[in-house]
């Protein structure tokens, strides 16, 4: 089974950027999708973006083109770059992968195989 590591949390002054990388041992289906979903202190976890295999990519409108997904398809990591941040963005952000997931559904964590541990973001006002 594959196995998801989130990195790249820390804390960041409003404003800022931070780029967040979910590295994957190895996909088990050439056809998936991975998502970025967060969780802040007392909320449910919320969806932020989604890259497919074939690199299409959609983003929550909360985040809208402040963030962008990509693929590093030779490392097997999927990178989550946060730009123009704000407080509402401190959350744990989680990663996740489904296979054969309609990329159309990607907002339902019931859609993922797979979930790595979190990484932290913090940004300060």
């Amino acid at each position: 089974q594959v196995r998801l590591v989130a990195s790249g949390g820390g804390s960041v002054d409003t404003g800022g950027s931070l780029r967040l990388s979910c590295e994957a041992s190895s996909y088990s289906d050439s056809n998936y999708i991975v998502a970025w979903f967060r969780q802040a202190a007392g909320m449910g976890r919320e969806p932020v973006a989604v890259i497919s295999s074939d690199g299409r990519t959609k983003y929550a409108d909360s985040v809208g083109s402040r963030f962008t997904c990509s693929e590093d398809k030779v490392k097997n990591t999927v990178y989550l770059n946060m730009d123009r941040v704000t407080p509402e963005g401190t959350a744990m952000y989680y990663c996740a992968v489904g296979y054969g997931a309609a990329f159309t559904k990607w907002t339902e964590e019931g859609r993922y195989n797979v979930w790595g541990r979190g990484t932290q973001v913090t940004v300060y006002p």
